[in-house]
């Protein structure tokens, strides 16, 4: 007797995995697309803020230009309904190392200061098993320090 809703529910998990894959692809045959770079202003109090939205595959604004050596305070918003992101950027040498997770439909605060000039890959590197990562699918953008 207990195997029917066993069944049932590994039938309703399934379903619910393919919709899941279903929506993902869908937004892979979209075109990335890339925002001309943001200069993030300095405000009075000397912080670099500015404001990203992540949504399906993609940031927004995907290039952002600091200043080295001052800090940056960026607001991550999630616009997305189901689909977790992350908001990663990993210098080589680990002098510039930011990790943040964005749940979806959440926002979150980051501070972080870049020591020295370069450009640097942001990404997601989220992923439903076996798909592409989310980097893979155009989740992307970079961070020049100036």
């Amino acid at each position: 007797m207990q195997k029917a809703p066993r069944r049932l529910l590994y039938i309703s998990v399934i379903f619910w995995l393919l919709t899941l894959i279903g929506v993902t692809i869908v937004h892979t045959a979209e075109p990335s697309q890339s925002d001309p770079p943001v200069v993030i202003p300095m405000t009075a109090d000397g912080v670099q803020r500015a404001t990203v939205t992540l949504d399906s595959y993609s940031y927004s604004p995907n290039h952002l230009i600091v200043e080295a050596g001052k800090p940056v305070e960026l607001t991550l918003t999630s616009v997305t309904t189901i689909i977790p992101h992350n908001f990663i950027i990993k210098e080589p040498a680990g002098r510039l190392s930011v990790e943040q997770d964005v749940s979806a439909g959440k926002t979150v605060t980051i501070t972080f200061t870049p020591p020295q000039p370069g450009i640097f890959p942001i990404y997601c590197d989220k992923r439903l098993w076996p798909l592409p990562s989310h980097r893979d699918k155009g989740m992307e953008g970079k961070l020049e320090v100036r």
